[in-house]
């Protein structure tokens, strides 16, 4: 993958047209395709699963980052890596057991990230760093696209840089919720590597050129 990823998220495309909207990812440049799974319960809303994931697989060669907002995470991990999942992200609010999951995503050739919701800190993940593909920075509330970015949470990124520098991680730092044209720049310049877009992607008002 590039060094720097867009990440557009098919939460905020048109779900009676998600082959138009995988392509449109490709032509703007798109690094990965960003899955947002819901089940009703971690977050209010309810998205799609395993059989759309496998349906759109099809459509394209670029990676699907698979983004778990779902609670017992760690039972579905298997089904989402045979339906086309590359990158298989859950919740740390999720998980009790977060090493294991890791290692069970690692065990189905997948990559592992974890994420964390605007109100949790860094330090609660800090130890499991060295074992992750990708952390998660969530910075709106998930749930809902089209929120504005909560600007406390670009002290997370740094954090996060900053402790990838220290400790030699390998970790990429991706970045969720109301990255639009105005603060792209400076997300990046936090230590950003993968930059996710729903609304703004889709409205034609983000431009990628990182």
């Amino acid at each position: 993958m590039k060094s720097r990823i867009l990440s557009p998220s098919l939460l905020s495309a048109d779900f009676s047209s998600l082959e138009k909207a995988v392509k449109l990812c490709e032509e703007k440049g798109a690094g990965a395709v960003h899955i947002d799974v819901m089940d009703g319960h971690f977050v209010p809303q309810i998205t799609y699963g395993q059989p759309v994931i496998k349906s759109i697989r099809k459509l394209t060669d670029l990676p699907f980052d698979v983004h778990l907002m779902v609670e017992r995470p760690g039972e579905m991990i298997e089904s989402f890596a045979q339906a086309g999942a590359d990158w298989i992200t859950f919740h740390q609010e999720a998980a009790v057991h977060a090493d294991r999951i890791i290692g069970q995503i690692h065990s189905l050739g997948k990559k592992a990230g974890i994420s964390i919701v605007p109100s949790t800190p860094v330090c609660l993940i800090k130890e499991i760093l060295p074992l992750v593909d990708l952390v998660l920075v969530m910075t709106v509330n998930p749930g809902f696209g089209g929120q504005k970015f909560i600007p406390y949470c670009g002290d997370k990124i740094a954090e996060l840089a900053a402790i990838r520098k220290e400790k030699g991680c390998g970790f990429l730092i991706s970045v969720d919720g109301g990255v639009n044209a105005e603060n792209l720049s400076s997300v990046l310049d936090l230590g950003a590597d993968v930059v996710v877009s729903g609304s703004a992607f889709f409205n034609g008002s983000f431009r990628w050129e990182a």
